[in-house]
């Protein structure tokens, strides 16, 4: 009977052509060892990086996303692009652990080209990381039929997220620290629900709705989400004339 294989993750990473790639270039020349589990994709700066990117390595299974750039304060372009990376990553965190993905499968580091050491390590930690969380999916308890459903209304909802970004959730004070503040404040997180979170569990319902689910109980089912909170959403998709309900039996269909 043969042995199970041993799990290897697959790691795509976003690096910055200035400064992380250079890192993990010098780790491979140092032949500082690291494992063999990133898949590069090279981009001028990390600040490239979109929401988009992000969910759609994971809608191809990846198991986890790293972003490498430059330190902040260095970045050659703006000189801030990093800074768009860094809310970028906040956002996504957030986002993920909505849809049911463990937020940790994505990670941020600030990487010069000098440091091949750091970036060996950086790898060596995050991949083991990966390992004991197993594959994608599995340590989130949840049918990956269902995630890939919610990485799709996420990716959807880019376009208006960015719009929510650029006349909401301006960052004015672009140091990491004033990041760190920002996304911390009292009255961020539930703006962030109303206007993005929310935004996605409707989707997520819509696409419910077109998948075949009829009832409260069993969009709740498969969206993992609370039953409370499918019944509110699905009383404002009806109040806006987008769902039809009959409320004795719970049923639910879409309005053509």
């Amino acid at each position: 009977m043969a042995a199970p294989s041993e799990f290897k993750p697959v790691i795509v990473g976003f690096l910055c052509n200035w400064c992380c790639y250079g890192g993990a270039d010098l780790a491979g020349v140092s032949r500082f060892q690291y494992p063999p589990y990133l898949r590069v994709i090279r981009l001028m700066c990390s600040g490239r990086v979109d929401l988009e990117f992000i969910f759609r390595a994971f809608a191809k299974k990846a198991d986890a996303v790293f972003i490498g750039g430059c330190h902040l304060g260095d970045c050659h372009y703006n000189p801030e692009g990093n800074y768009d990376a860094l809310g970028n990553s906040f956002v996504a965190k957030r986002i993920l652990e909505n849809i049911g993905i463990n937020p940790d499968r994505l990670r941020l580091e600030w990487v010069s080209a000098g440091e091949g050491i750091r970036f060996s390590e950086i790898m060596h930690e995050f991949g083991a990381k990966i390992k004991a969380l197993g594959p994608f999916g599995s340590s989130e308890g949840r049918d990956v039929g269902g995630l890939l459903d919610g990485l799709k209304a996420a990716t959807d909802l880019v376009p208006y997220f960015k719009l929510v970004e650029r006349e909401r959730f301006r960052v004015s004070k672009r140091t990491e620290d004033g990041y760190k503040e920002f996304f911390a404040r009292p009255d961020y997180e539930p703006l962030f629900k109303e206007l993005v979170l929310d935004k996605l569990t409707m989707s997520r319902i819509m696409g419910a709705l077109r998948g075949g689910e009829a009832t409260a109980e069993g969009i709740a089912r498969k969206l993992g989400v609370d039953g409370a909170e499918v019944a509110r959403h699905l009383l404002l998709l009806s109040q806006q004339g987008m769902v039809r309900m009959d409320g004795s039996q719970a049923q639910v269909a879409l309005v053509a």
